[in-house]
């Protein structure tokens, strides 16, 4: 599991360093202004058409469209942030053998793309799929998953550095701010916390001197009450 985790970090770190050395630019993200330009069929924000292009990997996606796509999963009827797969379940087998073979390799494709279809932006998912697409040799594969895998690292550090409230990262699944964390290298301090409608991530002593990181959940906590008031 480590091999895994330490061949995403080769992949992405090639192009992103550490959040406390950075100063990119970055907005929040309008989330009304998203939701009604996905609507919209004949715009470049039209969400099927997004998605679509997604899958092939297309990196000539804008930032805003990829902000759309990303954001914009959250009026989907699909979006659920806190369902738990039962895939991970079967996965976990694997990360406890000494040594994986090629019909290993393509079981953990196999329960990736499963992962993928119920969070299709799941950064640990594609690193699995990265992982096993290596080992097979499956080098058109593994650009594909790389591909997309970049484009929502790149989304997510559109909205923030995450070091404080104010420059909180937004994310639309607490899943992906323990993935974030991998894709920077650094470990969970083990302290969640959730202030107001951000939460608040203890980091494990780092080069970078950062002690936490925060996270917009706006549409996490929304959809939660809206299970609640159904």
């Amino acid at each position: 599991f480590t091999m895994i985790k330490k061949f995403m970090l080769l992949v992405l770190l090639s192009s992103f360093l550490g959040v406390h050395a950075q100063s990119w630019d970055f907005e929040k993200p309008d989330y009304k202004k998203i939701e009604k330009n996905i609507k919209k069929e004949n715009s470049n924000f039209y969400y099927s058409d997004l998605m679509d292009r997604f899958a092939a990997a297309d990196t000539t996606l804008t930032i805003e469209q990829r902000r759309h796509l990303y954001y914009g999963y959250t009026f989907q009827p699909e979006y659920d942030p806190y369902g738990r797969s039962g895939y991970e379940d079967s996965l976990r087998p694997m990360w406890s053998k000494d040594s994986l073979n090629e019909s290993d390799y393509r079981t953990i494709l196999k329960f990736s793309d499963s992962l993928l279809k119920q969070d299709p932006f799941s950064l640990e998912a594609m690193n699995m799929q990265l992982f096993a697409n290596d080992m097979l040799n499956n080098n058109s594969a593994v650009a594909n998953v790389s591909q997309k895998a970049e484009m929502i690292v790149e989304t997510l550090m559109s909205s923030g550095n995450g070091v404080s409230k104010e420059t909180a990262f937004y994310v639309i699944n607490t899943s992906h701010e323990y993935q974030l964390l991998n894709v920077f290298g650094f470990q969970f301090g083990g302290e969640q916390s959730l202030i107001e409608h951000y939460d608040r991530l203890t980091l494990a002593e780092n080069e970078q001197g950062v002690e936490a990181l925060y996270f917009d959940v706006t549409p996490c906590l929304n959809h939660l009450n809206q299970m609640f008031d159904e």
